[in-house]
């Protein structure tokens, strides 16, 4: 690979930030909280948005349950921290959307969006961890720790600039829409095998899918009659976890002599 690729993603992530610091702000939509559901489903008010939100349970207590109590396998070692804060992080992601989508208002929304940046930031760490030439734990565990870090201020970025009256997004937005460009850029530069590639190729697709739902949440309720924009985007993005995840499972069924070509020997003379 080129010497100057390897620098791309930081390059990337280095224009990001200077573009969002000269757009400046970028506030919450005012009308943000007023949502197009209105069902009541089993006495729950907003029903389908809240109930939508098992989907992130069931995917990652599925991921739990497959890949967190035994030890790592060899194809998940490098980013194995990585992947259980994203498995924790859509466990606690079905809980706070849950209650954030009983009574919407800033303050639920905190507990909503804190577990989705832990699930990016997670994401974000294990794949730039398998893509590293290199294994080198401590490393992997600072990046981990700084991005984890790094998605909790985000939100609380947000919170506190909104008491003040100007809620400021662009931190959330870029833990949100740096996954999008660099988990495919660090996949190429390093060659990753092309199951992983397509996986998470069809799961950006899909999450890509659910935040164009999220935008028009009023606008595909009354298209489709039975289902809001919002409720979508839990179900979108509840099957782009899981194609990760089923992704994942399958890697750790792989034994790890599969991942070298066995040596040839010699004939016998």
């Amino acid at each position: 690979m080129k010497r100057s690729l390897v620098h791309l993603p930081l390059f990337i992530t280095l224009l990001a930030c200077a573009l969002l610091l000269a757009h400046g702000p970028i506030p919450q939509f005012a009308h943000y909280h007023q949502f197009a559901d209105r069902s009541t489903l089993l006495g729950v008010p907003h029903g389908a948005d809240v109930w939508s939100n098992l989907g992130f349970a069931l995917v990652g207590g599925w991921g739990m349950l497959r890949l967190w109590p035994a030890p790592a396998a060899p194809s998940h070692h490098a980013g194995r921290h990585g992947y259980r804060l994203f498995l924790a992080g859509l466990l606690l992601t079905a809980a706070g959307s849950s209650l954030y989508h009983l009574a919407p208002d800033d303050a639920r929304l905190v507990w909503d969006r804190l577990p989705i940046a832990l699930a990016c930031a997670g994401l974000l760490a294990a794949v730039r961890a398998e893509s590293q030439p290199l294994p080198d734990a401590r490393r992997d565990a600072r990046w981990l720790g700084a991005l984890a870090v790094l998605s909790v201020l985000s939100v609380f970025w947000w919170y506190a600039t909104a008491l003040r009256g100007a809620g400021d997004l662009r931190p959330y937005l870029l833990l949100q829409g740096l996954p999008l460009i660099l988990i495919p850029l660090w996949q190429a530069q390093a060659r990753a095998p092309w199951r992983d590639r397509v996986a998470f190729g069809a799961a950006l697709l899909l999450y890509g899918a659910a935040k164009l739902a999220e935008l028009n949440d009023h606008a595909l309720l009354a298209a489709l009659g039975v289902v809001s924009g919002h409720t979508l985007k839990h179900l979108l993005a509840s099957a782009a976890a899981a194609v990760l995840v089923a992704r994942l499972v399958a890697r750790r069924a792989v034994p790890a002599c599969a991942c070298r070509a066995a040596p040839r020997r010699r004939p016998a003379t």
